[in-house]
């Protein structure tokens, strides 16, 4: 039996994580009219898979020991944490890594040797995490209120 237990907490972290990242995979397939799998491993991107397996844990604990638990407070704040480094460190570090690409392309314009470019996406806009969070949330409910009964 999984309802109510840590199986059901796990499983709905995991599940949604590994949907958003699904999701990004065909939504890049829409886009680009191409397959490529390194998709499904990459930060950034709509939407936020680290936001949505976060939220639909956070969920889940409260739904089982009750949104004025403690144990719902301390998942509540490890997901704020995630989704505020998804928005802002993390972007933050994608926006310096493409300002950091142009000056090296500048830099190798004039014969230099080149070096590997750096990720630029890294982080989500607030958008992003925002759809992240809302896949949480609903895939926490339809499994604790249809999947697992």
């Amino acid at each position: 039996m999984l309802i109510n237990t840590s199986y059901e907490v796990i499983i709905n972290g995991i599940e949604s994580a590994l949907i958003a990242q699904l999701l990004k995979f065909i939504g890049h397939i829409l886009k680009t009219r191409k397959v490529d799998f390194q998709v499904l491993a990459t930060t950034g991107g709509m939407p936020s898979a680290h936001t949505a397996g976060v939220v639909a844990l956070s969920t889940t604990v409260g739904f089982i020991c009750g949104f004025d638990s403690v144990e719902f407070a301390i998942a509540l704040g490890y997901a704020l944490v995630v989704m505020y480094d998804a928005a802002g460190l993390r972007r933050s570090t994608g926006k310096i890594a493409a300002c950091l690409n142009k000056i090296c392309d500048d830099y190798y314009a004039k014969g230099q040797v080149p070096v590997a470019r750096l990720k630029e996406l890294l982080g989500h806009t607030p958008f992003e995490v925002f759809v992240g969070a809302l896949l949480g949330i609903y895939m926490a409910y339809v499994n604790h209120f249809y999947l697992f009964q």
